[in-house]
């Protein structure tokens, strides 16, 4: 699929956002894992999430939706998965294989997990080492997917593990594994990272010298219960982006996900000089929402990197079309993890904003934008198949002189179902 995008004049309306794609992958595993009927309500039809739906479906759990969209899973607790009878398929969900991959770890039956050929080129060591710590027998190749796990019958041993890298996937791995742990099984982070996982199993979370100490006792069991997913952060950035770049431009998002560990990207874009004003914020289950409204603004280029990058590694594409539009020099450092995502994520920004006008130095662990205002040239990018290099491009054609041609952006629906109809609702043009 080919998208155009014409150059907008304004923005104006409610922008409709997809459920969270991180709380909706933990929401399906929880409910899998617990005893008995839990509910989700609003849980997304993107691909990803449904990725993880399938991967519970063939371990023998029963899933329905009802007309109203409620998603039921009926939990058959921590230990009563059924062996699958094909690899678990995680579509291109790095978050479903490595979460997953934490729970199979205790199991006492043998799996394999697997994705497509982006997925099996992501970097797996960093969840089958401290696995096979806890004693779990697993196997990668080459240090990548398919993942196989053998069966452990006398559960996992506990383990006292410190971070190498801020990563809420390889957190929440462990914590999963540790459910199945004859013992007490820490994590040790020094960069807080997303905390879903935590806030949701209801974990005990301690704070020593400045790092976080998140506890998975043995014995923790996990509940049927009724989750409510908000309105996906990571979906509204690129909209909060597009609402400040293009000017003559309102537009309101409700019921988004104010998590603070999701949410520096609004930190950055304040510094930036954004008109974003958040309203109505209240606590729906254990997830802090609000509604969120962004108006046109000038932004000025700023200095991202350190504490920051673990809380906004998604919306960093879209903070690049920010940089290539504010006035003065952006600098994105402590970014390389973005080279290990659907496609190296900062050489994709690199080749797609220079291909429009930007002046763009690719650095190893980052990028450095000197801004010119809003003075990009439309022409033809690349979705590199990742979701956010396409949103991201899409936003960028909002505020590029001309038009703007995005190829292969059908992939926005891994996340992001109707993201291009959605931008062209609320957007005008001459």
């Amino acid at each position: 699929m080919v998208q155009t995008i014409p150059q907008a004049t304004s923005l104006r309306g409610t922008v409709a956002l997809p459920a969270d794609k991180s709380i909706s992958h933990r929401s399906a595993i929880l409910s899998t894992l617990g005893e008995g009927r839990s509910r989700v309500y609003n849980f997304p039809t993107s691909a990803d999430p449904q990725s993880t739906l399938d991967c519970v479906r063939t371990l023998g759990i029963d899933t329905e939706r009802d007309d109203e969209g409620v998603l039921t899973i009926r939990g058959r607790g921590l230990e009563g998965l059924r062996p699958p009878s094909t690899p678990l398929n995680c579509g291109n969900s790095g978050t479903t294989m490595r979460l997953l991959s934490g729970v199979m770890a205790g199991q006492k039956f043998g799996s394999v997990l697997t994705g497509d050929e982006s997925l099996r080129q992501r970097p797996m060591e960093r969840i089958a080492d401290p696995l096979q710590a806890m004693g779990a027998r697993i196997t990668l190749r080459s240090d990548h997917a398919p993942i196989r796990v053998r069966g452990t019958q006398s559960g996992l041993n506990p383990i006292e593990y410190r971070l190498p890298v801020a990563s809420a996937q390889v957190k929440s791995c462990v914590l999963l594994a540790g459910l199945y742990a004859n013992g007490r099984t820490v994590v040790i982070e020094s960069t807080p990272s997303r905390d879903h996982t935590e806030r949701m199993l209801g974990l005990e979370v301690q704070e020593v010298g400045g790092e976080r100490y998140v506890i998975v006792e043995e014995g923790h069991t996990v509940p049927a219960a009724n989750w409510s997913v908000p309105g996906d952060f990571s979906g509204a950035a690129f909209f909060l982006v597009a609402g400040t770049l293009v000017p003559d431009s309102e537009l309101h998002l409700d019921d988004v996900g104010l998590n603070p560990s999701r949410t520096a990207l609004l930190d950055v874009l304040d510094g930036m000089g954004a008109d974003i004003t958040i309203e109505n914020e209240r606590v729906q289950g254990s997830e802090p929402v609000g509604d969120i409204t962004v108006r046109s603004a000038s932004l000025t280029g700023i200095d991202v990197g350190g504490h920051l990058i673990p809380n906004l590694i998604d919306e960093i594409p879209v903070i690049a079309v920010a940089a290539a539009c504010a006035t003065g020099r952006t600098e994105i450092r402590d970014a390389e993890e973005l080279r290990v995502k659907e496609t190296d994520r900062l050489h994709a920004m690199a080749q797609n904003l220079t291909a429009l006008g930007a002046e763009v130095q690719e650095r190893e662990d980052g990028l450095i934008i000197d801004g010119n205002g809003p003075n990009l040239l439309g022409g033809t990018v690349k979705s590199y198949d990742d979701h956010r290099i396409a949103m991201a491009m899409g936003v960028a054609g909002l505020v590029a002189h001309g038009t703007t041609t995005v190829t292969d952006a059908e992939c926005a629906r891994v996340s992001f179902p109707g993201f291009w109809d959605e931008l062209a609702r609320v957007a005008s043009s001459e």
